[in-house]
Parts: C-alpha cells; sequence; structure tokens
C-alpha cells in the first residue's frame, strides 16, 4: 500500500519506501526519551505505516487520546548507498517528533501537517541500521494546530477521530554529495516561459530541460558557483492549464551527478475587481467542501485510486474545484488535481489554537511557512487560505495582529496567488477578498443576505447578525461555506446543519434556490458547497462517507444542471 512516490513534483530514481510493518508501542508516560528507549528498546506491538494508531488500516484501531507514540524500523544500506547523502523524508507526523537512529539523535520536527527530512548520512552504517521516532501529540493543549480533531472523547459535531503519530509515508532518498536542494516556478503565459529559481548544494552546470508528452519544448544551461540561481526557460510551444485540462510539462533538472524529475502548469491565476481570473478570463468557482477523511485511514487514504476517486465524484456534480479545509493535504492528491485541471485552495489547521500564546504563534507560523515551500509550485493551488473562522475568541484581545502577521508573510512568500486572510469571520480591514460563511437553509432569507450589495451598497455587513465586526467595503466575494443541507435517509441520528431535507424533492428544491442567488449575484466570485461527503457524525454530504451516492442519477444530473449554469460574474 502507497508505494507510489510520495511526491511526484520532486523525483529522484534512487528513492527508498519504508512504509508497512513497524515495531510500534505507546508511552502515555511520555517517558521514552528520558528512559531512553531509542538506544536498544523494544516495542510490543505492529502498525501498518502510513496509518495513523487510531485508524483501522494501521492495525492498532485505539481512538482514546494518545499523548505520546514510539516507532521502530530497521533498514539496509548498501556500499554504494551510503556514498551518497541520504535523507529519511516523512510526508507528516502529528505533531512533536524526534528522529533516532543507531540510537543517537538526528533531528526533530515540530507541525503536525507539513513534510520534513533528516539528513542521516553520518548516523548510518553498511548494512542494518535502525529507526527510532517519538511523536508526542496533545490537541487539547491548544498550543498546536489541530483542524477537526476532536478534543472530547467521541467525535462530535463537527469534530472527528484524531489522528497521532506518522500519517504520510516515510522514505529515503539518496541523493549526490552535490544536489539542487529545491526550486520554485513561475509560469509566465503573457511571454511563454517558465522562469525557475533556485538554490543548490555545490558549484557546477545546471541544465533544465521542458518537454510535453515526450516532445521538447525548451532547455536552458546555466553555471551556478553562489548556491543560488534563476533561469528561464522560453518554450517552443504553449499549452495552458485550464479547468479539466491540466495540461502539465514533464522538466528535467541536472546538476552534476544529480537529476530531479518534476512538472509544471503554466497558468495565471488573479483577482481583476469583482472577478477571479485564470489565464486572463473570468470563473467562477464552483467549488466543494472537501475535509480528506476517510473511514478505515482518517486522514490517510488507502490507496491512489481514492485521491482520483474524490475529484472524479466532484466533477460529477458540476464542481470545477475544492476548498480542501482544515488540513494540508497528501502531495499525491495534489498531483492528481494538477492533471485534472481540479482547482483547490490550499489550506492550514488552524482550529484548536489559544492565538494570545507565543507558542501557539510560533507552532503554527512556521509550518504554514513549510506548507507553501511544499506545495508552491503545484499548478492546482489557486489561492490560500491560512485561517478558518477566527470568531473572535482571542483576536479581539489581541487586535487581530496574530491574522495580519499570517498573511502579510504569506503575501511575502507569494505574489503569484491571492490570499483569504480568514475564511469566514474575523477579516482585517484591508482584504483582497470578502470570504463568508452561511448557512441559512431559508431560500428567502438567504437572497436577503445578499440583495443589498447586489444594489450596491457597501459599509455595512453583509449578514446583520454580524453586527460592526465585517464590514463589507465592495471586494469580489466568496462564499466559501453555504448549503449543508442534511440529507441521511440510511441513518437517524447525525449533525447537520439547520432543519434536514424531508425529502430529494425538498433537497434539490433547497439546493437549487441557495446554488442560484450567488450564481446571478455579480458581486460574487465563486461558491464552496458543504460538502462532498459525510464524515462520521456529519451528514451533509452529497455521499456517504464510503462515497456511495445519495442521490440517482436523474438526481445528480439536476444538482450538476443547477452548478454548472452560467454564472452572472462570466457573462
Amino acid at each position: 500500500m502507497r508505494e507510489q512516490h510520495p511526491d511526484p513534483q520532486w523525483v529522484r530514481n534512487k528513492w527508498r519506501s519504508l512504509n508497512g510493518e513497524w515495531e510500534f508501542d505507546f508511552d502515555f508516560s511520555k517517558t521514552a526519551r528520558e528512559k531512553e528507549l531509542y538506544k536498544n528498546g523494544n516495542l510490543s506491538k505492529k502498525i501498518n505505516i502510513p496509518f495513523c494508531p487510531e485508524s483501522s488500516l494501521s492495525g492498532i484501531s485505539y481512538t482514546d487520546f494518545i499523548n505520546s507514540v514510539c516507532y521502530k524500523k530497521d533498514f539496509d544500506i548498501s556500499y554504494s548507498e551510503i556514498s551518497k547523502n541520504i535523507f529519511l523524508h516523512f510526508g507528516a507526523v502529528d505533531f512533536h517528533s524526534y528522529i533516532y537512529i543507531n540510537g543517537q539523535f538526528a533531528g526533530e520536527h515540530i507541525g503536525g501537517y507539513s513534510s520534513f527530512a533528516v539528513n542521516i548520512t553520518s548516523f548510518v552504517n553498511i548494512g542494518k541500521n535502525s529507526i527510532f521516532v517519538i511523536a508526542e501529540d496533545d490537541v487539547r493543549s491548544m498550543y498546536q494546530p489541530a483542524g477537526k480533531q476532536s478534543s472530547k472523547y467521541n467525535s462530535y459535531g463537527c469534530f472527528y477521530t484524531r489522528t497521532t503519530g506518522i500519517w504520510q509515508t516515510v522514505w529515503l532518498e539518496f541523493v549526490p554529495k552535490q544536489y539542487i536542494e529545491k526550486c520554485k516556478f513561475y509560469p509566465d503565459i503573457e511571454n511563454k516561459r517558465l522562469i525557475i529559481e533556485g538554490t543548490v548544494r555545490g558549484c557546477g552546470e545546471l541544465e533544465i530541460l521542458s518537454s510535453y508528452h515526450g516532445r521538447p519544448t525548451g532547455k536552458t544551461k546555466i553555471n551556478v558557483n553562489t548556491g543560488m540561481f534563476s533561469a528561464q526557460i522560453d518554450l517552443t510551444d504553449l499549452y495552458l492549464w485550464e479547468i479539466g485540462c491540466g495540461r502539465l510539462y514533464d522538466l528535467e533538472l541536472k546538476f552534476e551527478e544529480d537529476t530531479v524529475y518534476s512538472y509544471f502548469g503554466m497558468r495565471k491565476v488573479s483577482i481583476d475587481g469583482l472577478k477571479f481570473k485564470l489565464n486572463n478570463k473570468c470563473v467562477f468557482l464552483r467549488m466543494v467542501l472537501d475535509q480528506g477523511y476517510y473511514p478505515d485511514g482518517i486522514y490517510t487514504a488507502k490507496t491512489d485510486a481514492d485521491f482520483e476517486k474524490d475529484i472524479k465524484i466532484a466533477k460529477d456534480f458540476g464542481f470545477n474545484g475544492a476548498r480542501l479545509h482544515q488540513k494540508v493535504f497528501d502531495k499525491r492528491f495534489l498531483y492528481h488535481c494538477d492533471k485534472e485541471g481540479y482547482m483547490v485552495w490550499g489550506e492550514h489547521a488552524n482550529w484548536g489554537m489559544d492565538y494570545n500564546s507565543n507558542i501557539s504563534f510560533g507552532n503554527f507560523l512556521n509550518e504554514w511557512i513549510e506548507v507553501l515551500e511544499r506545495d508552491f509550485n503545484n499548478p492546482s493551488i489557486i489561492g490560500w487560505c491560512p485561517i478558518n473562522e477566527t470568531w473572535h475568541y482571542y483576536e479581539k484581545s489581541c487586535e487581530s495582529r496574530f491574522i495580519e502577521t499570517v498573511y502579510n508573510v504569506t503575501k511575502l512568500y507569494d505574489k503569484t496567488r491571492p490570499c483569504i486572510d480568514v475564511s469566514g469571520n474575523y477579516h482585517l480591514e484591508h482584504k483582497e477578498i470578502h470570504d463568508v460563511h452561511d448557512y441559512e437553509q431559508d431560500i428567502e432569507k438567504f437572497y436577503e443576505n445578499y440583495s443589498k450589495i447586489d444594489k450596491g451598497i457597501v459599509n455595512d455587513p453583509i449578514r446583520h447578525k454580524e453586527n460592526d465586526v465585517q464590514p463589507y467595503y465592495g471586494e469580489p466575494i466568496f462564499v466559501s461555506e453555504y448549503g449543508g443541507i442534511k440529507w441521511a435517509p440510511r441513518e437517524k441520528d447525525g449533525w447537520g446543519y439547520g432543519n434536514a431535507a424531508d425529502s430529494v424533492r425538498d433537497f434539490v428544491q433547497r439546493y437549487k434556490g441557495l446554488t442560484e442567488t450567488l450564481l446571478k449575484n455579480k458581486y460574487i466570485m465563486g461558491l464552496c458547497y458543504t460538502q462532498l461527503y459525510d464524515v462520521e457524525q456529519e451528514q451533509n454530504g452529497l455521499y456517504y462517507y464510503n462515497r456511495d451516492c445519495k442521490f440517482d442519477n436523474d438526481t445528480i444530473k439536476q444538482l450538476k444542471d443547477v452548478m454548472t449554469q452560467k454564472a452572472t460574474i462570466e457573462e
């Protein structure tokens, strides 16, 4: 399971997956480091990596609170491999991980959602070696991003089963002594070129070649002597990344003995007045909320096919993208979004934090920078959304400085994409996008919420209950959560927004009324329906948690026709 390369945008031929069976144990007393178990400790259980111990796929299925866990794995290193730099990669480990190689401390990482690597070259030997990982996690501490992980014993409302420790692929990578460290890709569609900025370790000649379906489309060659470089490829042929058509170029980067295989998409995203534009053309964002949960793996999909299926079932209802909600998604999911021409908003899992805490601030901001670094080159990511629904629990007392800082850092790192300061509430005074969450189920009341802006009224809240804390100044509007219509014919109990639909006909009429209100308002640039599938007890999905559809083919067609009708902003 999960044997494909974990990052299709940065591939070297010499790598090895460490997924599979590891030794495992709980460390409820959090004394593993003090006892120095990493030196000679044998663990009593077995776990299937990359699945968290709460999941059934892990073989553990322990769903109570877990504040610390230990992992152990033996691996071999050959004579030829030891002559390389050897990096140990982790897709994600929740939350604070300590890495030991052959009983020696090799590194640590703070952050449960971002990927990281440890250079273990100086710690390994030819032949048998051992990895020992300790992961400490406390979603109730309020010091760490927790997303939708429940702070109560049971799942409830829109909070679900927790994820502890390793939950994405672990792998070894064997890299030459001189190598390409990282790159950022800047597609320039107007001038038909790709600009590449990056860093290398060492000095030498860097050659970069692009191709499209095997046909060469451009190349460049430069000497790098300072570690940093900037290069440009003038493309012979321009194929645009568009909705439904990924049109990805292959990219090969060669530096001395190092070769990296990557890809890129030629596309441009922008906000122009009230409109979102893709490649300088107006596009209405018809999005769906995707939380990235799976019944048997929780945060982790069992196979690549699960990623592909979630994109397909969204497109079957007429959605052209997704808001990836309160979680940093797997790089392989983003790869399939890239291939399919499926737009997504990148988000962090900010819920669960005390924003007044310096510890929380440091933990969040540093991890968010790592996320921006990891996912910058994915063409499917058309915007960033670091923070969701702050609701002024803590921000009011610190005068929104946390929000302001995160927004400014995001824009400093990435000037090529729009950034939503806060999805829902509460916004900075000066913002790119006015983002709204609205679960009003009454169609007439829902319409009234947006009738003022349709008449050009500004300097007033869109929704009256927001009083004076959410003024609207005429920015483009993204209703990034609406609907949430509960429809659960298989279940008696469960959670959803407002009153459940009493029939399929009632559901269709409500869906149609709410959606058309947004499609026909010229101030609104996009919508995001809640949600694609049920998650545990939350039953407002178009699909059940196992991805069975709740509707027959005729109803699916009706709902797709509603979603895909022409929006005012595209006229």
